[in-house]
């Protein structure tokens, strides 16, 4: 029988006591007891399970507010425990070596060709990783390493764990990603779409009381992810959010789309149809960071492209706003980084296109977590999945 009040939770297994820990609702063995209707010796036994497999730890004594009896605090060992994170964009590669917690070990950033296919990509990546984890200087690094988290700019369909018909990704259809990681490093390996990513790392760690949020990247392509109470919401095969092939109203002639079509946002209001715009007027420019910097320098040309491509990026973003009235909509990406330009442009077309209501409490922001938003919210990813109750039970064979 639970306690009066409490969330009864059907079996309390070792996982889920670590699942209730982790999510910050219970901190000592008293609210565990509170919250499960476990038994003290049932309780002390699981908890015992989790402590001695690494998994928990209990702190010095607290004060529990009941007097005479102090309570020790109960926490995650987090900090032992390493994940490793990479973000794929069309041109670049940013890597990190993480623990559990979300601190920065060891990073590295590059030039890639998305285009070029898996092997050569993948194979940079591998490497990029062993250095990672040769530099950490604790000697330990591969025996701490819990999973693997990647990020790439396409679909994927999390239940296959491939990309499905990336339109920028040539050769990575239905490719194998993961087990390529698996093979090198014996440990679970998770794939997903950036923005799903970017908007999981901006959603935990900045908005974790938002019940939806909409994280908009516009780099060298445009994608957006819909985080609804902390998760994404992938889709069937994992295209929710794939608003950069939508069709504007007015495109621009010869304006094709990496996807074969005309008209797509992706290819006017990209970094990459910025940078094709640019060079139609004599201006050397090769990716979208190169966009940035420009208008950041105050290049009156960059300046107005930018600017109009947040209009149209925010009369696509309406109908969204519209359909799904978040409470935060986060813009990220290179464009996120052009001051304000880029936003002022989505803004006047957004409250121009849609009722008050819509977005009346609606927060309209730049990434905080910029250039990092991918790997954190890799990392997420990674130790949701490991650190599940489902998993965390299998291991200990409860």
């Amino acid at each position: 029988m639970t306690a009066a009040g409490a969330r009864t939770v059907l079996t309390a297994t070792a996982g889920q006591i670590l699942e209730l820990v982790r999510s910050g609702e219970v901190s000592t063995r008293r609210e565990l007891q509170e919250q499960t209707g476990l038994s003290r010796s049932t309780l002390t036994q699981r908890l015992a399970m989790l402590t001695a497999a690494g998994y928990l730890s209990e702190a010095a004594a607290m004060h529990s507010g009941v007097a005479g009896r102090p309570a020790k605090a109960l926490s995650f060992v987090d900090s032992d425990k390493y994940v490793l994170t990479a973000d794929l964009g069309a041109t670049h590669a940013r890597l990190a070596l993480q623990d559990a917690a979300g601190a920065i070990l060891a990073e590295s950033t590059g030039r890639i060709r998305i285009q070029d296919g898996p092997d050569p990509v993948l194979s940079a990546v591998l490497d990029g990783f062993s250095a990672l984890l040769a530099s950490a200087g604790d000697g330990a690094a591969r025996e701490r390493l819990c999973g693997i988290g990647i990020g790439v700019p396409g679909p994927v369909n999390v239940a296959t764990r491939r990309l499905q018909q990336p339109p920028i990704m040539p050769g990575w259809d239905d490719y194998p990603v993961t087990t390529v990681f698996e093979d090198r490093f014996g440990v679970p390996t998770l794939v997903d779409n950036d923005a799903n990513l970017m908007g999981l790392g901006e959603a935990r760690r900045y908005h974790p009381d938002v019940p939806s949020l909409l994280y908009v990247k516009v780099g060298t392509g445009i994608g957006a992810g819909l985080i609804i109470d902390g998760r994404p919401e992938r889709g069937i095969a994992g295209g929710a959010g794939d608003i950069g092939h939508i069709r504007i109203a007015h495109p621009v002639a010869g304006a094709l789309c990496a996807c074969g079509a005309n008209g797509c946002l992706a290819a006017h209001a990209s970094g990459g149809a910025l940078v094709r715009q640019l060079a139609d007027r004599g201006i050397a420019v090769e990716t979208a960071a190169d966009v940035a910097r420009l208008v950041q320098a105050g290049n009156a040309d960059a300046i107005a492209l930018v600017r109009t491509a947040g209009q149209l990026l925010g009369e696509v973003l309406a109908t969204a706003v519209a359909l799904l009235n978040p409470g935060v909509l986060v813009i990220g990406g290179s464009m996120a980084l052009t001051h304000e330009h880029f936003l002022i442009g989505v803004r006047e077309s957004l409250y121009e296109r849609t009722v008050p209501l819509a977005t009346r409490d609606l927060t309209i922001t730049a990434s905080a977590l910029q250039d990092r938003a991918a790997i954190e919210g890799a990392r997420i990813m990674v130790v949701d999945h490991v650190f599940s109750a489902e998993a965390v039970d299998a291991h200990l064979g409860s």
